[in-house]
């Protein structure tokens, strides 16, 4: 069945629609022959220069003048903050403990997670240590003027925003490495019921685009949406909208993108963002910089998989900026990236004041620009080229890749093989508590996992094994041990049921032996086979399109039917 959209087109379809349909961004942009910052370009009427991927006014505005801060350790806390939040489509945020107080009362907050159940926090490793993962999103909304002139479709003031640019953030345990992963927002998933925490509306269940996930009470069910498909434990979230991507690129002072050719993001039936460049490598900062990150039509084949791309670039040359911290070196500049920053996130409870963003900031900082890996959910057309779907075997592949905490660049190191420890304790004497984790808000939990899979373990001579009643979400099954003493009897444990060695991990949070029946053994007392071979890839599939940090060289291909 075809999918319809409160956003017109898909963000795959092979077919450009004959006219630009209702709710996109829309209202014809006034083609001068001009880019929108040269001498003499004005803006059509209304003030607006939306159209299909929406734009914003001539004079790149949004830059709000502040004072000067005091001292060099404020401008260096700054710095790192802004760091913590340049991963978002537009990056930095800004702390300053001089008005501390005033800084926290511009955040808006929501609750983390509006699921019902959802997936436990995965144990630290030996060392104390557990992997980050930041859920970063960029709304639509029209919820303010100047939020309609830079998006424009002012019919849509009073429809709820959606989640146009969702990133996956993680970070590695040992903060040695940095992964991000964007999903395509006409991405069909399932969108699990959400409690709206204002109104207390509960939305059922549903299949639809990813996007649509904002409007199902906020950012806190799209964490839920994104914890299902995945099997990801997200920790928390970042959200900002049209304003606040002019706002901070203003305050940043710019940052560098490349095109291979000219191009102008416009044609007749009003389509384009209005973005207009010359071939090379410029910078861009304010509406320029949100034209660039709402290109879709002049990047690659004009869908959403080749704006993803141009957001990826974007992201890695303004982490590069703030490494550098040539852009941050004035006071004042810092102010305003400061106020412009806070004043347009939204974040998750846990991340509700300056200084627990500071603190998030501290370890993204840790982490080498080269260490940055960039790629995009693989994906594949529906049946009917209306949506695209998560591609089988590689999008899962790549899920599974973040939950075991392994970078995506395939530059871990690699253990040095030693043989497997022998067995220190008789089976029939170990001790070991099955748990069932199959509690998935989406299809249900499968009950009695544990007690089949205890009955498969007494059956193989631990006779020491038994359950534990509570229930659980977990995607992959794991087998948690205290201490290097137990690896043995954790890996004989895991070979006797057919399980991988990577089931197999030391926690410095364990207080024994736990077998936990994720969601890929839901059935049967044997783990299915499939399920149990041990992968070779060690790095993200190629159809992820990998971009390194580093990656300073890279330029956007320009579709040639939006060239000049």
């Amino acid at each position: 069945m075809r999918q319809s959209s409160v956003r017109g087109d898909r963000s795959r379809r092979r077919r450009q629609p004959d006219a630009q349909e209702p709710g996109l961004d829309d209202g014809p942009y006034q083609d001068q022959g001009l880019p929108p910052d040269a001498p003499g370009w004005t803006p059509p009427a209304g003030g607006a220069v939306s159209s299909g991927d929406g734009d914003g006014p001539a004079d790149g505005g949004g830059h709000r003048k502040g004072g000067r801060p005091r001292g060099g350790k404020g401008r260096k806390v700054l710095r790192w903050t802004a760091l913590t939040v340049a991963v978002l489509i537009v990056g930095g945020a800004g702390a300053g403990y001089w008005y501390y107080e005033h800084l926290n009362a511009n955040l808006r907050k929501a609750p983390r997670s509006l699921g019902g159940g959802g997936l436990k926090k995965p144990d630290p490793n030996a060392f104390g240590q557990s992997p980050l993962n930041i859920l970063l999103l960029g709304s639509d909304g029209r919820n303010s003027k100047k939020n309609i002139e830079l998006g424009g479709a002012r019919q849509d003031a009073d429809r709820k925003p959606l989640a146009d640019v969702q990133m996956l953030l993680h970070v590695s345990a040992d903060r040695s490495n940095m992964s991000v992963i964007s999903i395509p927002r006409d991405t069909r998933v399932t969108i699990p019921e959400c409690t709206d925490p204002k109104t207390r509306k509960v939305y059922p269940q549903t299949s639809a685009a990813i996007n649509e996930s904002l409007q199902h009470g906020g950012p806190g069910c799209t964490l839920a949406t994104w914890q299902e498909l995945t099997g990801i434990y997200v920790d928390h979230f970042m959200m900002v909208d049209f304003s606040g991507v002019v706002d901070m690129a203003d305050a940043i002072g710019g940052v560098p993108v490349c095109v291979d050719r000219n191009v102008y993001s416009h044609d007749s039936k009003g389509h384009g963002s209005g973005l207009r460049m010359e071939k090379g490598t410029h910078p861009v900062k304010g509406v320029q910089a949100l034209q660039w990150l709402r290109t879709r039509y002049g990047f690659e084949d004009n869908t959403d998989i080749g704006r993803a791309k141009a957001q990826h670039m974007y992201m890695n040359s303004m982490v590069r900026q703030l490494k550098k911290g040539t852009k941050l070196s004035n006071p004042g500049q810092l102010r305003d990236l400061a106020e412009a920053a806070t004043r347009a996130l939204t974040v998750d409870d846990g991340l509700d004041t300056v200084k627990k963003l500071y603190d998030l900031g501290g370890d993204l900082s840790r982490v080498p620009t080269k260490r940055i890996t960039m790629v995009t959910m693989p994906w594949q057309y529906s049946p009917d080229e209306s949506y695209v779907m998560p591609k089988p075997g590689d999008a899962e592949a790549t899920f599974g890749l973040l939950r075991n905490d392994t970078a995506l660049d395939g530059k871990d190191k690699k253990k040095k093989a030693t043989p497997d420890p022998e067995p220190s304790t008789p089976k029939a004497q170990l001790k070991v508590v099955v748990q069932n984790g199959t509690n998935s808000t989406v299809n249900g939990p499968v009950s009695g996992r544990a007690s089949v899979v205890q009955q498969r373990l007494s059956g193989l001579g631990y006779s020491a094994a038994g359950t534990d009643s509570a229930l659980t979400t977990q995607a992959d099954t794991t087998i948690t041990y205290r201490d290097k003493g137990q690896r043995g009897d954790a890996l004989a444990l895991a070979k006797a049921l057919g399980l991988p060695k990577s089931a197999v991990r030391e926690s410095s949070s364990a207080t024994g032996m736990r077998l936990v029946v994720g969601n890929d053994w839901r059935n049967g007392s044997a783990y299915p086979k499939e399920s149990g071979e041990e992968k070779a890839a060690d790095k993200a599939p190629d159809s992820a399109d990998a971009l390194n940090g580093e990656d300073s060289k890279a330029c956007m291909k320009v579709n040639p039917q939006y060239t000049f």
